[in-house]
Parts: structure tokens; sequence; C-alpha cells
């Protein structure tokens, strides 16, 4: 087991330095097409920073580990809305722009809906399964986001330009390749390990997805809202996490499902009213809190205790 431990372990490492590669290759890019910083945060930051959600839900669904799989991307998606943002509102209070509150929210709400709708058998009348079509639909939908993300948004200002670092077109695409190695190596390893030692403690693989693999493959979110947030820069911030949430579920998930169909537990539809209504919150606090428009320091404390109160009913009743 101490193989085993070492091997998980170093697999997180290897896929976060993987997955920072990308972000530093993406983000350049980005730059380079003139992508504004609300659109990086909300595609290119979150895509990278989902790569890792992506690569272990690939690799769980090529060995038949569908549980831990979805128990990832619910996981993934409670820690980004609670804890990731909860803690960017602790360093910088964040202001929510009015694009942000009239759609990237509402959209990421809708993800979870989708989800619920094409999961669950009472709504079609068919297995608790999300199907090869279902994958399909939620790529459709992805191709939605992406298009309205990226086409309706302003492009990026000179002071924007500021708080990304450009690199040569070799360098940033050579960051990706050596990236992509990472994500591939490093998402081996954690499957693999996630799956021996969740046998050795005697939990499912459905409470190993839903907290130490969510929780570890949230981390390149959490570093980089943190470290956005400290250079106030809290629209990458909070783009980086809504715009994860919205990828894990229509293109990490849609992507898995097409792989290989994975099988839904009903008892899973908590965690999937935890994503909804966690969401639901920051539309509220954005709308209604305190200092309208704004997430305060108090309301991002209140998201890290909520998030504090999953992992241990997760523990106990998973």
């Amino acid at each position: 087991m101490l193989i085993t431990y070492i091997t998980f372990f170093s697999g997180f490492a290897i896929l976060i330095a993987g997955a920072q590669l990308m972000v530093n290759g993406a983000s350049s890019i980005g730059l380079k097409l003139n992508v504004s910083q609300m659109v990086m945060g909300l595609t290119i930051v979150a895509l990278g920073t989902s790569l890792p959600e992506l690569i272990v839900n690939i690799f769980a669904g090529i060995k038949g580990n569908t549980n831990l799989a979805i128990g990832n991307i619910l996981g993934s998606n409670i820690t980004n809305t609670l804890l990731v943002v909860g803690a960017a509102a602790l360093v910088i209070p964040i202001h929510f722009k009015k694009k942000t509150l009239q759609r990237d929210i509402p959209f990421s709400l809708f993800a979870p809906v989708l989800l619920f709708l094409l999961a669950n058998d009472f709504i079609f009348g068919r297995p608790n399964i999300i199907s090869r079509s279902d994958g399909v639909i939620l790529l459709i939908f992805l191709g939605f986001f992406l298009y309205f993300t990226f086409f309706k948004q302003g492009k990026i200002s000179s002071t924007e330009k500021e708080d990304f670092k450009q690199y040569s077109w070799t360098l940033s695409l050579l960051f990706l390749i050596i990236g992509s190695l990472g994500l591939y190596f490093g998402g081996e390893w954690i499957v693999d390990g996630a799956v021996k030692i969740a046998n050795a403690m005697g939990i499912s693989d459905t409470a190993m997805g839903l907290t130490l693999v969510a929780g570890a493959t949230s981390l390149p979110e959490l570093a980089t809202s943190l470290i956005a947030a400290r250079k106030n820069n809290a629209d990458l911030a909070l783009g980086n996490a809504v715009g994860s949430n919205i990828l894990n579920i229509l293109m990490v998930l849609g992507i898995t499902a097409l792989i290989k169909p994975i099988p839904y537990a009903p008892k899973l539809n908590i965690e999937l009213g935890l994503v909804f209504f966690s969401g639901l919150l920051l539309l509220i606090f954005g709308k209604l809190g305190r200092n309208k428009n704004t997430l305060n320091r108090f309301e991002g404390l209140l998201l890290v205790l909520i998030y504090i109160a999953f992992i241990w009913f997760t523990t106990l009743y998973q």
C-alpha cells in the first residue's frame, strides 16, 4: 500500500503541474487571440483547470470505475462554488459583473438541471444512466455556451493584458504538449490509486470521488482563484470557478459518457441538488446580498462553512 499512496499523491502533483502548464500555454494563446479577461476565466483558464477532472474521468471510464467519475464531477463542482469562490471572497470581496449574473451563473444552474433530467429514470421512464446520447446532448449545450461566451463578450483591454504572461507560439505550444503528458500519467496513477485506497479503507468509489479525488482535482481552481483574488482580479477568480462548473458537467461528463455510459445512483440527487443550491446561493448573494452585486467576506465564510458540513456528511453517510 505504501507504493500505492506514493503513486496516488505523486499523480496529483504531476496532474496539477501539467494543468498549470496547460493554463499558461492556453492563456498565452488567448492573449495572442485578443480574448477578454472574463472570457479567459470562463473558457480557457476554466478549461485548463477542468483538465484534471476530465483526465481522471476518462481513465475512470476506460477502467469501468464510473462511480468514481460521477462522484468526482459532483464533488468538484461543490468544491468550486463553496470552497474556491468562498475562499477567494475571504481574500477580497468579489464584484459580480452584469453578464455574470444574467447569463453565466444562470447557465451554471441550468447544467445540473439538465443532468438531473437526463440521469433519472422517472423523467423518461428508462434506466438511471447517463447514456452516450445523453453525452451528445451535454456536448451540444457546451457548444452553445462556448459560442455565446466567445462571440458575445468584448475584447481584451490593454490593462487586462498585464494580468497574464504572454509567451512565444513555440513555448506556448510546448507548454501544452508537456502539460498533456503530465495530465496523462498523473490521471492514470490517481485512478488506480483511488480504487485501491477506497477498497482498503472500506469506502465506496463514489465517496472517494466526492471528497478526496474531487478536492484534489479542484486544487488548480483553488490556486488559480486565490492568486487571481490576491492580484485583485476577482473577475478571473469567479469566472474560473463558474466556467469550470459548466465545463465539468457539459464537457467532462459528456465526453466520459461517450467513452462509457455512466450508471447514476438516485441517492446522488442529494449532491446534485447541492451543486444547484450552491450556484443559487451565488446568484442570491449577487442580487439580494448585503452588498448588492458583491460577494463579501461574510458570505464567502458562509460558503466555506457549508463546504465543511458537506465533507462531514459525505464521509459519514456515503
